[in-house]
């Protein structure tokens, strides 16, 4: 497995990933999408947005607001129970989970304070009057937002049972100790389902869900092998879970948890409907029954999977006598999907040619890039390590023939293809 800093200097490098306000010595626990990064994580969404909501019947997509009634987070637990333990080190001051410190220090070796209970909620304040009504707090999860929507999907969509509600978005934690790069911060994004079923069928469902995860990462290309299930005991499971499976991955600092899938059962929609004195049951039209559905919960990481996806596809080879670094990430997932090149920047002939096969391939290709930096080599390098699974060069031949070189990033091979078969060629091998 790779080490972490090179991974981490990798994404610096090639514009994947900085540290947010770096001029200003950054902030813990915080990062910048760079132009590679933004195309990489935007990818992975519109993926999964396709696979698991615009290609199934039984799904409904939301985009929830991150605000919300202070209420809500008393009703799901979170005021209460959101809480990580927390000691001081008497000597510096700094603070660290419980669980990840021993007697002493691991900064300084100082003694360190008891444990005591810390909630991970950014805390804010909605509207010009500083008061407790005032108070409301970023979320620290996208869930609640579907939960609270449920009936407005009843209302709107009336949807047979079982049926699903999906979003992505953005997810606030005052982590003690963010670390190992962008695995554990307090600003990340969540792609997250809850799936709504009869409670004798749970078993079912939640076994349906399994296998659509293991799908899941077996199209985003991780290898099966450094993927692990860990059925969760009930001491470490939340409050709410009846059972839950972390989809765990070897990362360089460990084995780690990537994906979950959890058994809500019928907590949330009972504690909102009794906090909020809405009814949120389910209405079945055609027997007359009225129940609280139970909840199947798929949660995906959007940074954990960059992450997982970075160290997964990071190879190192000998190609044509010299030694370089590449992505093998999946064509359908790369940040540009091919590069363009004339084979002389100097030479107005081929610059010119290339600019209007670039032009004419963006049209069909938008994640397209122009490069002509350095030679041919260098350019080469440049794009592997960014992930691009074609190089189209165009050379004097293309002047006389219209024929370009495609060079395949993993073989290195290339082939000769017409000009207005390019684009159908990049589509085809998407």
């Amino acid at each position: 497995m790779v080490n972490l800093d090179v991974i981490v200097s990798l994404a610096k490098r090639r514009g994947f990933l900085w540290r947010s306000s770096d001029i200003y010595g950054g902030l813990s626990g915080a990062w910048d999408f760079g132009p590679m990064g933004v195309e990489l994580a935007r990818n992975i969404k519109q993926l999964w947005w396709k696979k698991f909501i615009q290609e199934r019947d039984d799904m409904y997509g939301i985009d929830a607001s991150i605000l919300m009634n202070a209420r809500t987070w008393e009703a799901s637990g979170h005021i209460e129970g959101f809480h990580d333990p927390l000691v001081e080190c008497k000597k510096c001051k700094r603070r660290f989970r419980a669980d990840q410190a021993q007697d002493q220090c691991p900064e300084c070796g100082g003694a360190l304070t008891k444990e005591r209970q810390f909630n991970m909620m950014f805390e804010t304040r909605v509207g010009a009057v500083e008061d407790s009504a005032s108070i409301t707090y970023l979320r620290p999860e996208t869930a609640q937002g579907m939960f609270v929507n449920f009936k407005n999907i009843l209302d709107a969509f009336h949807p047979l049972i079982p049926f699903g509600i999906g979003q992505t978005g953005k997810a606030f934690r005052n982590e003690i100790t963010p670390k190992d790069f962008i695995f554990r911060i307090r600003e990340f994004e969540q792609m997250e389902i809850e799936y709504f079923v009869r409670e004798k069928e749970w078993e079912t469902y939640f076994n349906h869900w399994k296998s659509e995860m293991w799908a899941w990462i077996e199209n985003i290309g991780l290898a099966r092998s450094r993927v692990h299930e860990l059925e969760v005991p009930s001491n470490e499971r939340a409050h709410y879970s009846r059972r839950t499976i972390d989809f765990e991955y070897d990362f360089p600092f460990g084995r780690q948890e990537l994906y979950g899938l959890a058994y809500r059962a019928d907590f949330d929609l009972r504690q909102h409907s009794k906090a909020s004195g809405v009814e949120l049951q389910y209405f079945n039209e055609g027997s007359g029954e009225r129940f609280y559905p139970h909840v199947i919960e798929p949660t995906f990481g959007v940074e954990r999977t960059v992450l997982a996806l970075l160290c997964d596809a990071y190879k190192e080879d000998v190609l044509g006598g010299d030694a370089r670094v590449y992505l093998a990430l999946k064509p359908h997932l790369a940040p540009v999907q091919a590069a363009v090149f004339p084979l002389l920047r100097n030479n107005k002939s081929l610059v010119s040619k290339a600019r209007a096969v670039y032009k004419d391939i963006k049209k069909a290709v938008p994640q397209m890039m122009w490069d002509d930096n350095g030679n041919i080599g260098k350019r080469y390098r440049r794009q592997d390590e960014i992930g691009t699974p074609w190089c189209i060069t165009i050379d004097h031949q293309t002047l006389d023939d219209d024929t370009v070189t495609i060079r395949d990033r993993d073989s290195g091979e290339q082939k000769r293809v017409h000009i207005h078969e390019v684009s159908l060629f990049i589509k085809e091998e998407k």
